[in-house]
Protein backbone atom coordinates (compact mmCIF):
# COMPACT_ATOMS: atom_id res chain seq x y z
CA UNK A 1 0.00 0.00 0.00
CA UNK A 2 1.37 2.92 -0.75
CA UNK A 3 0.19 5.15 2.68
CA UNK A 4 -0.08 3.56 6.07
CA UNK A 5 -3.62 2.79 7.11
CA UNK A 6 -3.43 4.93 10.30
CA UNK A 7 -2.19 7.99 7.69
CA UNK A 8 -5.18 7.17 5.06
CA UNK A 9 -7.94 7.15 8.49
CA UNK A 10 -6.20 10.32 9.86
CA UNK A 11 -6.42 11.93 6.66
CA UNK A 12 -9.84 11.29 5.99
CA UNK A 13 -11.00 12.20 9.55
CA UNK A 14 -9.71 15.55 8.80
CA UNK A 15 -12.40 16.13 5.84
CA UNK A 16 -15.56 14.50 7.25
CA UNK A 17 -16.73 12.84 10.51
CA UNK A 18 -15.87 9.48 10.93
CA UNK A 19 -18.56 7.47 13.35
CA UNK A 20 -18.87 3.94 14.45
CA UNK A 21 -19.11 1.57 11.88
CA UNK A 22 -18.16 3.72 8.91
CA UNK A 23 -16.19 1.75 6.59
CA UNK A 24 -12.88 2.93 4.03
CA UNK A 25 -12.33 0.75 1.09
CA UNK A 26 -8.59 1.09 0.04
CA UNK A 27 -6.86 -0.93 -2.57
CA UNK A 28 -7.10 -1.80 -6.30
CA UNK A 29 -9.05 -4.26 -8.11
CA UNK A 30 -6.93 -7.79 -9.54
CA UNK A 31 -5.70 -7.24 -13.03
CA UNK A 32 -5.35 -3.18 -13.06
CA UNK A 33 -1.82 -1.74 -14.11
CA UNK A 34 -0.51 1.46 -13.75
CA UNK A 35 -1.62 4.69 -15.19
CA UNK A 36 -0.07 6.06 -17.97
CA UNK A 37 0.10 10.26 -19.65
CA UNK A 38 -2.72 9.84 -22.50
CA UNK A 39 -5.24 7.42 -20.38
CA UNK A 40 -8.64 7.85 -19.63
CA UNK A 41 -10.41 6.62 -16.44
CA UNK A 42 -14.11 6.45 -16.51
CA UNK A 43 -16.65 5.27 -13.97
CA UNK A 44 -20.28 4.27 -14.74
CA UNK A 45 -22.89 3.88 -12.51
CA UNK A 46 -26.24 2.77 -14.25
CA UNK A 47 -28.86 5.17 -13.90
CA UNK A 48 -26.41 7.95 -13.46
CA UNK A 49 -24.27 8.46 -15.76
CA UNK A 50 -20.00 8.54 -16.81
CA UNK A 51 -17.39 9.97 -15.00
CA UNK A 52 -14.53 10.39 -16.88
CA UNK A 53 -11.16 12.15 -16.85
CA UNK A 54 -7.83 12.16 -18.67
CA UNK A 55 -4.78 11.04 -16.94
CA UNK A 56 -1.62 13.75 -17.54
CA UNK A 57 1.80 12.75 -16.72
CA UNK A 58 2.81 14.75 -13.07
CA UNK A 59 5.06 17.78 -14.30
CA UNK A 60 7.29 20.23 -12.63
CA UNK A 61 5.11 22.56 -10.20
CA UNK A 62 1.82 20.72 -9.65
CA UNK A 63 0.55 20.29 -6.77
CA UNK A 64 1.81 17.22 -5.16
CA UNK A 65 -0.97 13.89 -4.26
CA UNK A 66 0.95 12.82 -1.65
CA UNK A 67 -1.26 12.60 2.20
CA UNK A 68 0.18 16.19 4.05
Amino acid sequence: MAFQIADLLAYVSRMMTLEAGDVLLTGTPAGVGPLADGDRVEVEVTGVGVLANPVEAWREGLVSTQLP
